[in-house]
């Protein structure tokens, strides 16, 4: 892998390996800069969620130490001697009215115990009876709740029990076991239910975290607050909970916190602390915007600077580069036109040097191309000739052994049109004064022969042309296309027994006119194509050959144009030929074959 990349990097050009390796460098001490940056932020988020986790645990204790002091009023109450006395008082009472001044007591030494503390909301007892007794404030509780605080705590057996109840209210739950003295018969006297103000708790210990909120969950509700500031919600806390890191930033469509927790030992409960991260971080992003953009700066000062000195130096090896490449494609008629920067050409480097040899060269190149143009122009001109020479019109005999066949048999008036049609090709081929002709010409030729072959094949002949009228003056290669039309005879409509179809079309795209020659004949497999290109089969025919026909195309127009074939077995077999658009102007030859 390492030695594809070192030779793609050899193989490209001076100006952009510099602006590569420019690139490279900048972009590496980016990356470093990043890795820094990245280390830097892991640090300030660990110094951060120390810090944040030492207030949580200062928070977290100051507001366990106040649950625990719920619970050991919670302990008093249910040891209270007095409330002893009149629980049981209760239970062997059986006048209405004396129940109900001892729940009148209850009451007041409830009121004794919840007026001392100003984390209580509200106490209530209740007794066996189901009765409730309560001291604070009066805000009941529904009937269905008391059921269950009162068997949650028969289930704690006298112990202590936290329940957290709708829009986060906060209920410490404990049950009345009896004894008298030193005598613990722990018979169940009722339930005291003492409701906590826990939003004063808190608010007491963030009043020093402006914009931070503390959040406080058992796992399944959320304790504290009983309402969560937008933008926060239920969903982003409880993806926040199940953060497997202690701590983090949670991105809102508002805003983002920085988040870090903790878990109490004493109650179970998770402590999360939400700071918004903008106040938190709002300095670093601005440095790291500041520096990405200096180094953005940078980087395209470095590319700006590159680019000229790379310039300097790469600009006049191109053009001695386009120079060469000129020469290579053959395009000799710009050597006159290629120029040199007299700067360079007067300088002493080396790529001065390069200049004027390559100016001495080209001065070398015109000699001989004024010595051996007329030279050349006489080669092809021979070559074409030999090439027309090749031309057997053997189609004669076949169309002589028509018109005997036909005066043998019926003895028709349509011999006159073959006879015409004869006469036609005959002046056609004779005369070859002319190595261009408008394809309409071409196209009467086709015609004359095709009405030959009609007489002959009669209904089995399918022949139509379909070709623009703007194109019928382009010049074409005299004898081009009733040869590929006498092969599709040959080949395709003689070994038929049905209708064989044969269709001439052109078409102009841009300035190539295509014309395809098509039959529905026999066709020919790619591997008989590939020896005909090849020049390895040896037709049946005498005429003219399709190597001929290919020849003398590119000879005339040049190496771009000629002849392609493209057969399908049992399908069809189409003869595709490109030419130039000359309209109204006869093609000049010299200049196809000299250019």
């Amino acid at each position: 892998m390492l030695t594809r990349f070192k030779s793609a990097y050899i193989n490209l050009g001076i100006h952009r390996q510099m602006l590569l390796l420019i690139s490279v460098l900048m972009l590496g001490s980016f990356a470093s800069y990043l890795l820094v940056l990245n280390t830097v932020y892991n640090t300030y988020d660990s110094q951060m969620y120390e810090k944040t986790s030492e207030l949580l645990n200062m928070s977290s204790v100051e507001i366990e130490n106040q649950l625990k002091d719920i619970e050991n009023l919670s302990f008093r109450v249910v040891t209270d001697e007095q409330l002893q006395r009149y629980l049981s008082q209760l239970q062997q009472e059986s006048s209405i009215y004396e129940k109900n001044v001892i729940r009148k007591k209850i009451t007041n030494r409830l009121i004794a115990f919840a007026g001392s503390e100003k984390f209580v909301y509200s106490m209530m007892a209740i007794d066996r009876e189901g009765e409730v007794m309560s001291a604070g404030n009066r805000e009941g509780i529904p009937a269905v709740l008391r059921t269950d605080l009162v068997r949650l705590a028969k289930d704690k057996a006298g112990s202590n029990s936290w329940y957290v109840g709708e829009q986060g209210s906060l209920l410490a739950v404990r049950q009345f076991k009896e004894f008298s003295g030193s005598t613990f018969t722990l018979n169940d006297l009722g339930t005291i239910i003492v409701r906590i103000r826990i939003d004063r708790i808190v608010q007491q210990q963030m009043e020093s975290s402006s914009g931070s909120q503390l959040i406080i969950s058992d796992g399944e509700e959320i304790v504290y607050p009983s309402e969560l500031v937008p933008p926060l919600n239920k969903d982003a806390i409880s993806q926040e909970l199940q953060r497997s890191q202690p701590y983090g930033v949670v991105t809102l469509p508002e805003e983002s916190y920085f988040s870090a927790r903790i878990q109490s030992a004493y109650t179970g409960w998770t402590y999360l602390h939400m700071t918004p991260f903008d106040e938190m971080f709002q300095r670093m992003v601005w440095i790291k915007r500041m520096v990405t953009i200096v180094f953005i700066g940078i980087f395209l000062l470095a590319l700006i600077f590159g680019t000229k000195l790379s310039r300097s130096i790469t600009r006049p090896m191109e053009r001695l580069l386009q120079k060469m490449r000129t020469v290579e494609t053959g395009n000799l008629d710009q050597l006159g036109e290629l120029t040199t920067d007299p700067v360079t050409a007067s300088a002493q480097n080396e790529v001065g040097m390069l200049h004027r040899t390559f100016n001495r060269m080209l001065r070398r190149i015109r000699e001989l191309i004024d010595e051996n143009y007329a030279k050349q122009l006489v080669i092809r001109e021979t070559e074409l000739k030999a090439l027309q020479a090749q031309i057997d019109p053997h189609f004669l005999y076949n169309t002589l052994e028509s018109i005997n066949w036909m005066a043998k048999v019926n003895k028709q008036t349509e011999i006159s049109r073959m006879v015409e049609a004869l006469g036609f090709l005959l002046r056609s081929s004779v005369n070859m004064s002319d190595k261009l002709i408008r394809l309409g010409d071409e196209l009467d030729i086709v015609r004359s022969y095709v009405t030959i072959q009609r007489m002959r094949f009669e209904e089995r002949l399918d022949f139509t042309i379909d070709v623009p009228e703007e194109l019928l003056d382009t010049q074409i290669p005299k004898l081009t296309l009733q040869p590929l039309v006498e092969n599709a005879i040959h080949y395709a409509l003689e070994p038929k027994i049905e209708v064989c179809h044969i269709r001439i079309t052109a078409r102009l795209e841009q300035d190539t006119v295509h014309i395809t020659v098509e039959d529905d004949g026999p066709g020919m497999t790619p591997e008989f194509l590939d020896r005909l290109y090849q020049g390895q089969v040896r037709t049946r025919g005498k005429g003219i050959g399709l190597s001929n026909i290919m020849e003398r195309i590119r000879l005339t127009f040049g190496p771009e144009y000629g002849l392609r074939i493209e057969s399908e077995p049992d399908v069809c077999t189409a003869f595709h030929i490109r030419i130039p658009y000359e309209k109204g102007e006869m093609y000049d030859v010299q200049s196809a074959v000299g250019g």
